[in-house]
């Protein structure tokens, strides 16, 4: 008894420590504010570092960050770039690539030392204690980068489905008078995140001093989604060639329109394969056993 309750005293440790990880790379990006987004870009640097560096920040982030530019001087391999790119698109400005570096050491740290402790706890024995904790350790480097990637994806699932919308709305502005970028600020203000706050951040860039194609281009690289390289490509070849912005909108309403309904069609046509495996093992063996049991029951009463 003594050894199940300090086993499920480990299990909720474990858990405990994860959510608690989880949690503050999610507080990341929640209230950063704005010097922080327009900080990462390059812009007011000098301010952004002087509020990275306040009193008030978390002590797990401040061992993440040494811990994080302790590894990348250990290790010569280290795309800081990818993974700044990687970060901006999952909406995490206000974590740097080195800090969810040091984030990866402490939860494959904490993963592995608390498997080598609950192994043995268990009843488990030594090899099997230390085979457990080096694939704990290993699921505790990749989970934080699966959780920046997967935010990312989910972001640019957001996204795709807003770009209607958002096209629309464009449609509506520039021909009611409005330029491409009074109506992008319009379509801000208007549509929810993730789509509206990467729209309030290309215009602050463009604020700070980029030109339009520029902070457009900037937009592209950050939110790299399908629907939203159609619409860069779209806006940056009708100014090449001349091409009105309201028809450009006007004709991109529609292949997005397009799109949507091909998207959903291809959702329902997938239906019939995802519903093969509970149909296969889990219904029909369910319906075998209620229809076929009794019939076979009688059967060797009658035999």
């Amino acid at each position: 008894m003594g050894l199940e309750l300090v086993a499920i005293v480990g299990v909720l440790m474990l858990g405990a420590g994860v959510m608690l990880l989880v949690a503050n790379l999610r507080r990341e990006t929640g209230s950063t504010g704005l010097l922080d987004q327009i900080g990462t870009y390059g812009y007011v640097a000098e301010v952004a570092s002087r509020a990275a560096e306040a009193p008030g920040r978390r002590p797990l982030d401040r061992l993440a960050g040494w811990l994080g530019d302790l590894t990348a001087r250990r290790v010569g391999r280290f795309s800081e770039a990818e993974l700044r790119m990687t970060l901006l698109s999952a909406g995490m400005y206000g974590t740097t690539p080195r800090k969810l570096l040091g984030y990866q050491v402490i939860l494959a740290i904490f993963l592995a030392t608390v498997t080598l402790w609950l192994v043995p706890v268990a009843g488990g024995s030594g090899i099997l204690a230390i085979l457990v904790g080096a694939g704990a350790g290993v699921l505790g480097w990749f989970l934080p980068t699966y959780y920046v990637k997967r935010r990312r994806r989910l972001r640019f699932e957001a996204m795709d489905r807003q770009m209607p919308d958002m096209i629309d709305l464009l449609v509506v502005t520039i021909e009611a008078g409005l330029g491409i970028l009074a109506s992008m600020r319009v379509a801000a203000e208007s549509l929810p995140d993730p789509l509206g706050q990467e729209l309030r951040l290309t215009l602050q860039e463009q604020r700070m001093g980029l030109s339009v194609n520029e902070a457009i281009e900037s937009l592209s690289r950050r939110a790299d989604c399908s629907n939203m390289r159609i619409f860069v490509r779209s806006l940056t070849q009708g100014e090449k060639l001349g091409v009105s912005i309201g028809t450009t909108m006007r004709n991109l309403a529609l292949e997005m329109r397009k799109r949507r309904k091909a998207m959903i069609e291809e959702t329902a046509q997938k239906i019939p394969i995802k519903m093969l495996f509970p149909l296969a093992f889990l219904i029909f063996p369910a319906m075998f056993i209620v229809l076929l049991v009794p019939a076979f029951i009688k059967i060797f009463e009658v035999l």
